[in-house]
């Protein structure tokens, strides 16, 4: 897993809950880094995984929970690093079925070792779209807070059913109708 997902999960952490519970996370969780990660490395989605289990334990807030707040922290960095990547869509759905075909194919170019999920459209209409996600890391969650924040960053609303294909979350159906 890339480092910019440590560093700015780390980041989140300490805005939201403070900097002695980035402390306290990183020490309950075995880490081969010792909670040091730069942007650009590549580190064990294990050390993801405990991290935020760890700070589950702390807060009582859900993995899930934690993913969809995380994400909506992550599409701020993505368009602040990426304004051109948002700026090139005039519609949600549109940005939203693009995922596999342009986005994924940008992130690989910045970071071409990224073990991204995989996005395939089923349907799509100007107000509809169906998508299975497919990732090992069940991280369907991560993907729900970024379809939320997509919405909104068009100042527009959808309705965004989560269905589980896979119980472990790995492969997951998206319904999103976009609200009028």
């Amino acid at each position: 897993m890339k480092g910019i997902v440590f560093t700015e999960f780390l980041d989140l952490v300490e805005d939201k809950f403070g900097l002695a519970t980035v402390q306290e996370i990183i020490d309950q969780t075995e880490l081969s880094t010792g909670g040091s990660y730069t942007a650009v490395g590549t580190y064990p989605f294990s050390e993801m995984l405990g991290l935020l289990k760890a700070l589950s334990a702390k807060t009582s807030i859900s993995i899930d929970d934690l993913l969809k707040v995380y994400a909506e922290h992550f599409f701020g960095v993505l368009v602040e690093s990426y304004p051109q990547l948002i700026e090139s869509y005039k519609d949600p759905i549109e940005m939203l079925s693009s995922i596999e075909n342009h986005i994924h194919i940008e992130v690989r170019k910045i970071y071409s070792d990224a073990e991204l999920p995989s996005f395939e459209t089923l349907e799509k209409t100007n107000n509809k779209l169906i998508m299975i996600y497919r990732s090992s890391r069940a991280m369907y969650s991560f993907g729900l807070g970024l379809m939320h924040k997509t919405f909104e960053s068009f100042d527009s609303k959808a309705t965004i059913l989560v269905e589980k294909i896979k119980d472990d979350g790995t492969e997951v159906k998206f319904s999103i109708t976009k609200n009028e």
